[in-house]
């Protein structure tokens, strides 16, 4: 962890703290964290392929740790969010990187892959799928016909009332309530009546949380959300107080597929995959792989919660791994191949042209 360095890069009018480890010149791998996470979240998957020579970079997303934090949730939409990203790579002078993402930067991933596949050379997302618009449904009306007015996006979009109820709370438990559970279905609902409140203590943690883990996240929530402050937004509830005017803009994107190289990995615990008609979009009716036609392969991992890329890192470092290496040579094969076509017409051998004619 201590090889891990950190930096402040100046992106898209705001300040985002970025983790990375690796050299310079190795090919880059661009991981985007989740809700409520931080860069810490890719520790693991940082340390062991950079060992592997690859160049991590993490970045905390804006309104996360030591990244800064617009007050607006109109500032929290996804082309904020993948402006920042180009704006990184930019600054740092990259062209392409191979992308990873999990829960919201899974989401994040999904779109940097429709706005600019170009700076993307092939995607690794955890836990949430590709879900294409809906022209005639916004996304929380769509939430709250299937899950109710209690399911969790939706108690999310009541300004004032979830920053109250969470600044109640310590840090540290609410943490625990976040990422220990592993029952499906024990995060779908926020009660009105009993809030975060009525969520049971978590008596014990997992083998892949420590209490360090735990101090980590909590300390750097405390600095920019789940605390009483004076403001009256909790900056990571942003991103879901932008959902309907995500909806609305991203609108000239209706049926834009993802064609990148794409691997997906969800866990049969996964709360995502308990949505209604989830399994049957991933899995029966090939509307997953209609909608990213990139798609290469979908990994169903058992027993494992949400965290996945925390409670299994050495699962999901191999399956970065081994599709990263699978994408590269693919890529080494096509530049052959091109190379072999161009030479072909620039020198084309007498066998294949005939002489010219001479005049009778």
């Amino acid at each position: 962890m201590e090889k891990i360095q950190h930096t402040t890069v100046n992106t898209n009018g705001i300040n985002l703290h970025i983790a990375s480890i690796g050299v310079d010149k190795a090919p880059v791998i661009l991981f985007l964290h989740g809700f409520p996470e931080l860069w810490y979240s890719w520790r693991h998957q940082m340390i062991s392929l950079s060992s592997l020579g690859y160049r991590c970079i993490v970045p905390d997303l804006r309104g996360y740790g030591d990244s800064d934090v617009p007050p607006s949730a109109a500032s929290y939409t996804v082309f904020h969010l993948v402006g920042d990203l180009i704006g990184l790579l930019d600054s740092l002078e990259i062209e392409q990187v191979f992308l990873v993402g999990h829960d919201w930067g899974a989401i994040i991933a999904w779109y940097f892959c429709l706005f600019r596949p170009d700076r993307i050379k092939a995607l690794v997302n955890l836990s949430v799928p590709f879900l294409p618009r809906n022209p005639q449904l916004k996304t929380l009306d769509g939430f709250r016909a299937t899950l109710g007015d209690e399911f969790y996006m939706i108690r999310f979009q009541e300004p004032g009332v979830m920053e109250e109820d969470l600044a109640q709370q310590d840090t540290r438990e609410i943490m625990k309530k976040f990422l220990v559970p592993r029952h499906p279905k024990e995060l779908f609902c926020i009660p009105k009546k009993t809030g975060f409140r009525g969520f049971p203590k978590v008596r014990s943690l997992p083998s892949w949380l420590s209490e360090e883990d735990v101090n980590y996240f909590s300390t750097k929530f405390k600095k920019t959300g789940f605390e009483r402050r004076k403001t009256s937004i909790i900056s990571q509830l942003n991103y879901y107080r932008a959902l309907d005017l995500d909806w609305e803009l991203t609108g000239p994107w209706t049926g834009a597929k993802v064609e990148v190289p794409t691997k997906f990995v969800m866990s049969d615990l996964d709360i995502v995959y308990y949505f209604p008609g989830m399994k049957a979009y991933i899995h029966e009716h090939g509307g997953f792989r209609k909608d990213v036609p990139g798609l290469r392969e979908v990994v169903i991992m058992e027993g494992v919660g949400h965290f996945i890329n925390q409670e299994k890192p050495q699962e999901i470092t191999c399956i970065i791994h081994d599709f990263i290496k699978q994408c590269s040579v693919q890529e080494e094969h096509e530049e052959q191949a091109g190379q072999t076509l161009s030479s072909s017409f620039l020198n084309p051998s007498s066998s294949s042209v005939g002489e010219p004619k001479g005049s009778d």
